[in-house]
């Protein structure tokens, strides 16, 4: 696996950002499109001779073709050895080190770098800031084996 220090995942960033971008904006569209189909579906039959049953079904096809565009933009993200966690919000997470033990240094879309970091079970909710060294020699997630913080 791939482990990152705060430099490299920053400059990974403007392609991150443009993946990450289409991704929560597709996910978003996904989501819409869905619940607005499964509405129009409750309590209907699923009949040929509807007027609209053409029309939902194309709509399927293309949810369908958008699922797997979604799944591409993932793979594309974990090719890079990053870990997307929420393709609504746009939050990835880049493999790091800290005192020798496994990290995540964790970035959302709309942030301007990558500004916290947060361990392996502790998610999003789990997040701390990075200290205002990091980026420098005594950057803990700079060489992956510093002292630490």
């Amino acid at each position: 696996m791939k482990m990152f220090t705060i430099e490299q995942a920053n400059a990974t960033l403007p392609l991150v950002r443009a993946i990450v971008t289409d991704l929560v904006r597709l996910s978003r569209e996904v989501t819409d499109r869905r619940q607005r189909v499964s509405f129009l579906l409750s309590g209907r039959q699923r009949n040929e001779n509807d007027p609209y049953w053409q029309e939902l079904a194309a709509i399927e096809v293309s949810l369908e073709d958008d699922a797997s565009r979604l799944r591409e933009y993932v793979d594309e993200l974990r090719q890079l050895g990053i870990e997307p966690k929420s393709t609504v919000d746009g939050v990835v997470d880049f493999p790091a080190k800290l005192d020798g033990r496994d990290v995540y240094l964790c970035w959302k879309l709309g942030e301007p770098e990558v500004l916290h970091w947060h361990e392996v079970n502790g998610g999003f909710q789990g997040r701390h800031p990075l200290t205002a060294e990091a980026g420098t020699a005594s950057d803990p997630f700079s060489s992956g084996d510093s002292a630490g913080f």
